[in-house]
């Protein structure tokens, strides 16, 4: 017997199994009106209601829906009323602007776009079939007591279009099918232990990667979500201390909130001794994992992937092996981007870049074949990272093949910054690196030769504000170094990692 998986599998487990259980505590503090403690069948009978209303709008059976959107209970129901139910959900990046999120809406053939109330001033010029805000407009829509369309579950069938930026200065739509995600979200939760007595934290931003799968997985165990809009070091150990909550992910960036916001904090840490906190987007410091543990009192699990990998792809968690070792001798051996998940096979390239089979691998970008082609070339996902594995099968990461800078955990395109930076007519040559950053992991470093005659005002400001009038903020440099020449090979190819290396000098890995 085979039947298919698909994300409606998580929905009715936890309506079936959990139904009286509080499911979703919304964000409080929001432009919407807050949704109300939904129990886990309210959960369910908003996801059939949306459906239903998708329906009634004339939406077929694999058509796109998009929203983009703090996180907010309603975008968990977005989650899972359209690809639940057989339509393809497009979560997008909030932080985007609107030229970009016009891009994205019109390359994924979105009908329909949701967004946060906060967002509708800067998205006003965004064209679409059907635009609704987050709150009443987007509820009116829902068809309580209305059984949608039937949909022949289908586990290849596409379910979300994630949009991440790459190596050029236009995303790319990954294609993630219910068994991606399916197998995603059961494996991650199993090597995380996640289990119905867990109260999840959404500090990781839902957008991104589905929330790496943790709304699938916490829903299929009947765990508590916690919503949070916007990461904030003490009202993260408020919500902990309030909820109990057991269990969040997010990027270097929200450890760092916490410590700071731990040191002012009054009496023992909220969480100290149940914590589970994983991370990922880049390895932080060796010192800041030893303080998760012996400052906070958490559990620190690291794990590596990508939006194409859904995206779990390696994780490192403390073993018995190590429970002699000092906590500095244990974030030395957690500092390295883990061990393969389960059905993970991995290795590297004749040039050192970390290759990958895995159930969670993409099925293709969205209308990009050639792209597609390239990444999967040989039946090897290549991730574009350099890395090494050790003899007991941990992945190091030690490079970035591709032109990409990981702040904050949002990917940045340099390739997209330099082309922003070339529009301005005093620019006549520029190179985007990454640099380290103690808060950020990295963060947006401009090397610019000015062109001859330029007038003498063109100062650092005035470009990152060049940039700041055309990308998202989260994409401009944060400090701009003027240079008279900059290394380039014979064919005048510039030499990156020449550029990068005194920044760099001293580090046993060029990620931060």
């Amino acid at each position: 017997m085979q039947i298919p998986l698909t994300i409606a599998d998580h929905l009715n487990r936890a309506e079936l199994v959990y139904g009286d259980r509080v499911a979703i505590v919304d964000e409080p503090d929001q432009p919407a009106t807050p949704m109300p403690d939904l129990t886990y069948r309210r959960v369910a009978e908003l996801s059939r209601a949306l459906a239903a209303g998708l329906d009634r709008m004339g939406l077929n059976h694999g058509d796109r829906v998009a929203m983009v959107s703090h996180n907010a209970a309603r975008l968990l129901v977005f989650l899972f009323g359209t690809s639940a139910f057989g339509r393809v959900g497009v979560p997008i990046n909030f932080r985007l602007n609107a030229e970009e999120i016009q891009y994205i809406v019109n390359h994924s053939g979105a009908d329909v776009l949701v967004m946060d109330p906060e967002l509708e001033s800067d998205l006003s010029g965004v064209k679409v079939g059907t635009r609704l805000l987050a709150g009443e407009e987007f509820d009116s829509i829902f068809l309580d007591d209305v059984e949608p369309k039937p949909w022949s579950p289908d586990e290849n069938a596409t379910a979300t279009i994630n949009y991440t930026s790459g190596t050029t200065a236009r995303p790319k739509g990954v294609e993630m099918t219910h068994r991606n995600l399916w197998l995603n979200s059961a494996i991650f939760g199993w090597q995380a232990g996640v289990c119905d007595r867990d109260v999840y934290l959404h500090t990781l931003p839902m957008f991104h990667c589905n929330g790496w799968g943790m709304p699938y997985a916490m829903t299929g165990m009947g765990g508590r979500h916690i919503v949070l809009r916007k990461v904030d070091g003490a009202e993260i150990l408020r919500r902990i201390e309030e909820h109990g909550v057991t269990l969040l992910c997010g990027a270097p960036a929200v450890i760092a909130s916490v410590l700071e916001a731990a040191a002012d904090w009054d009496g023992e840490i909220p969480g100290n001794g149940r914590m589970r906190i994983v991370v990922a987007g880049a390895p932080p410091p060796t010192r800041t994992i030893e303080r998760v543990e012996t400052e906070l009192g958490w559990e620190f699990i690291q794990i590596y992937g990508l939006t194409e990998t859904a995206p779990l792809l390696t994780m490192n968690r403390s073993r018995t092996e190590w429970d002699k070792d000092t906590p500095s001798e244990r974030a030395a051996k957690l500092s390295r981007a883990g061990a393969p998940a389960l059905g993970v096979t991995l290795s590297t390239s004749s040039e050192g870049e970390l290759l990958a089979r895995s159930n969670h691998v993409l099925k293709s970008y969205w209308d990009q074949p050639e792209a597609s082609d390239e990444a999967l070339a040989n039946d090897w996902f290549h991730t574009g990272d350099g890395a090494t594995i050790d003899d007991d099968h941990y992945v190091t990461i030690t490079d970035r093949k591709k032109d990409v800078i990981i702040s904050g955990g949002e990917n940045v395109s340099s390739i997209e910054v330099e082309d922003t930076l070339f529009s301005h007519p005093s620019v006549a040559e520029v190179a985007v690196i990454g640099v380290p950053d103690e808060k950020w992991g990295e963060t947006i470093k401009a090397l610019v030769v000015l062109a001859d005659g330029v007038d003498q005002t063109v100062d650092e400001r005035l470009l990152i504000e060049h940039c700041r009038d055309r990308l998202a903020h989260f994409k401009c440099p944060t400090s701009v170094e003027f240079r008279s020449e900059l290394a380039r090979t014979a064919t005048g190819k510039l030499q990156k990692f020449k550029l990068r290396a005194p920044y760099w000098e001293g580090m046993e890995k060029q990620v931060n």
